[in-house]
């Protein structure tokens, strides 16, 4: 059988994961590998409706997002996750389970992310009006040893790209 990767992209909301899934997924599907984005917000809407943002609920929703990567990298599909995923020993138990993984911390400071945040949620939440907010109210658990550590607010997105694709042992493709 011939397994896929599952790589993990964890951050912040607003420090850059969807940009480079999208981003790495373009150059993969012109490598001619079979690539499945699953984006958290997605999944929460559709497979983890009614969750909450407790901390038992966030690890359903992690867990549920870790099964779904794992059947379709059983069949050889790679999986970009694009997730929070803000506790740390959720994120590595579900890693754990893959044969080939990559965690990726896309990392950008508090101050960053509040400035990119064209929904001003980041400034609600500093100013109380939003419980619960990864970052602010809530604790985000930074990976320890990630195997690729992306700063967004120091690197181009063609920087992380390269990045990513030396992780991932593939050259870039033109698209």
């Amino acid at each position: 059988m011939s397994y896929g990767n599952v790589v993990w992209f964890t951050g912040l909301s607003g420090a850059g994961k969807t940009t480079l899934v999208v981003a790495l997924e373009k150059q993969l599907l012109a490598a001619g590998q079979k690539v499945q984005i699953l984006d958290g917000d997605l999944v929460r809407e559709n497979l983890s409706k009614g969750l909450g943002f407790s901390k038992e609920d966030r690890d359903t929703n992690v867990r549920r997002i870790g099964f779904v990567a794992g059947l379709l990298a059983q069949h050889g599909v790679t999986v970009l996750v694009s997730a929070i995923s803000p506790y740390r020993d959720t994120r590595s138990e579900v890693l754990a389970s893959y044969h080939r993984k990559l965690e990726v911390f896309v990392d950008a400071p508090l101050t960053v992310v509040t400035e990119r945040d064209v929904k001003g949620l980041y400034l609600k939440a500093i100013a109380g009006e939003i419980p619960h907010f990864t970052g602010v109210s809530d604790p985000y658990e930074a990976p320890e040893n990630p195997d690729v550590h992306l700063r967004t607010d120091q690197l181009s997105v063609d920087e992380c790209l390269e990045r990513l694709l030396a992780a991932l042992q593939l050259s870039p493709v033109a698209v």
